[in-house]
Formats: C-alpha cells, structure tokens, sequence
C-alpha cells in the first residue's frame, strides 16, 4: 500500500463525512462541508503529485484516483442540486456527471481493445477539474440564493467547468473516434 493509494482511499472515506456535515443543523455546517471537499480535492492534487515524485504510480492507483474523484464529484454535485433546486445548478451538474460515465466507459472500452492511451487524461481535464473542484468548494461553503458574491462566482466557475467538460469529451471522443468506428460491427 502506497502513500498515493492511501491517500486516495481517505478521499473516498471523506465522502461520507462531508454528506453527514451538508446535512447537519449547524449554521457554520456549509463551512465544515466545504472544508471537508476541499481537503479532499487537495489529496486528489496530493496523490498524483507523490506518485509521481517518488516513483509510486500503481495499476491499483490508476483505477482508484479517478473512482475516487468521480465518486466524490457526483455526491457533491446531486446534493447541490437538491439543496440548491435550480436548473442553473442541475443543467452543469447533469453535464458534468454524463461526461465523467461516457469517459469512465470509453476508457474502459477502450484498455479492453488495448488502446487506454488514446484517452489518457489531458492538461483540458485537469483544468477542467480544478475549475470544478472549486465551483464546488464555493457552492458548498454558501447557503443557496444569489444573495452571497460567491454564490455567483462559484456558478460562473462551474459554467467554465462545464465547457472544458464538454471540449474535453470532443477531445477524448475524436482521439477515440477510428478505433470507435472501427470496432462498431464486431
């Protein structure tokens, strides 16, 4: 067990612990639950950087980091949508979690036919999730409403995030596209 594999199963322990935070009757419970994503999002930052670094990359690593930050990113966006009840939330939210289950699948469609390097993750993904990742530390850390300046900022960062989620699909989806068509009839 590696240091990037332990820290990414604490992301995946910390979801549990930032739902149980978005629902408690605290007033300050939008802070603690952001607080807790945030942290999360930063091992997600974490575990590549040390793995990376020391050497550390693992097949048991590989699957796991992006399991982790689709789990952690889908909870957080349907529990905004609940709490939140807009279609300005719920649309991107839609987008963002469509997009990550397409990939998920091309990529595992893809390693089946031997080709996972044609849809490795590209510099548009990761800005893609760090966009996102804040978005969501904003959304989390505000009570619903327009009334907060964050609250805006925080949906005007997820609308980024969902056009370098959209042009990171195309991406992945051309790169893929021969092999696709290709493969279409067996």
């Amino acid at each position: 067990m590696t240091i990037p594999n332990i820290l990414t199963l604490l992301r995946i322990a910390l979801i549990p612990a930032f739902v149980i935070c978005f629902y408690l009757p605290w007033q300050w419970h939008y802070l603690l639950t952001a607080s807790i994503f945030a942290l999360a999002s930063a091992t997600d930052w974490l575990d590549g950087y040390i793995a990376r670094k020391l050497g550390q990359t693992s097949p048991l690593g590989a699957f796991l980091d992006p399991v982790a930050d689709k789990l952690m990113v889908a909870v957080a966006l349907v529990m905004l949508v609940e709490r939140h009840a807009s279609p300005w939330l719920a649309v991107p939210a839609y987008v963002i979690i469509s997009r990550e289950i397409t990939i998920s699948a091309l990529r595992e469609w893809m390693a089946e036919l031997g080709n996972r390097a044609m849809v490795k993750v590209s510099m548009i993904g990761k800005i893609k999730t760090a966009c996102q990742m804040l978005a969501i530390v904003i959304l989390l850390a505000n009570p619903p409403g327009w009334d907060h300046w964050w609250v805006r900022v925080g949906h005007v960062l997820l609308d980024v995030a969902v056009v370098f989620t959209l042009w990171s699909m195309f991406v992945y989806l051309r790169a893929a596209w021969p092999t696709l068509r290709a493969n279409a009839g067996k």
